[in-house]
């Protein structure tokens, strides 16, 4: 009776775990790689700004500056359905500011 079931169901069951295997997995592996292409289109939109920001508005002070580039980062990625926490990007800016000032603090 056994052997007679699993050669009656045993493929229709084995492709139906596989199938389910493989679809967790392919979700996990979607997932992973949406989170890294949105980490790289944080960091690109954060260098971007500050640059901008940096280039475009030499009038303003520092903390200016940093306001209106949180601003538009947060605007920015919002408009790419990415969510980012005002911290995130703070830390963020504050990265891209120290990489671009290194260059100054060893002349």
């Amino acid at each position: 009776m056994i052997k007679e079931f699993i050669n009656d169901y045993g493929l229709a069951i084995i492709s139906t775990i596989l199938t389910a295997i493989f679809g967790f997995l392919g979700a996990k592996i979607k997932r992973y790689l949406d989170e890294k292409e949105n980490a790289r289109i944080v960091q690109h939109v954060v260098k971007t700004t500050v640059l901008a920001v940096e280039q475009m508005y030499q009038g303003l002070k520092g903390t200016e500056k940093y306001e209106l580039a949180l601003k538009n980062i947060s605007e920015q990625l919002e408009q790419k359905g990415i969510s980012v926490t005002e911290l995130e990007i703070q830390m963020l800016i504050e990265s891209c500011v120290s990489e671009f000032n290194e260059p100054w603090k060893k002349g």
